[in-house]
């Protein structure tokens, strides 16, 4: 695993990414402090399940008794 500051992270951008793609995560440190990892896709996703609910998931969610509200229009005479 690459530890580096923020400056170089960000001169070598590309770089990271690249390794991140390969299966090995950087540590971003800021002022010495870890403060952020690039990891691959798939590490990332599988560390934050609940982030990746589907729109499916959310519709059906919803509860049922919620509709399409309706507005009461009354009809009116119009003088001729």
């Amino acid at each position: 695993m690459k530890i580096l500051p923020l400056r170089a992270a960000k001169a070598t951008f590309s770089a990271i990414v690249r390794a991140a793609e390969n299966g090995e995560p950087t540590v971003i440190t800021k002022d010495g402090s870890p403060a952020a990892m690039v990891v691959p896709y798939k590490r990332g996703v599988a560390a934050y399940p609940d982030e990746q609910t589907s729109f499916q998931v959310l519709l059906l969610s919803m509860p049922h008794e919620l509709g399409p509200e309706r507005l009461e229009l009354t009809v009116r005479e119009i003088d001729s």
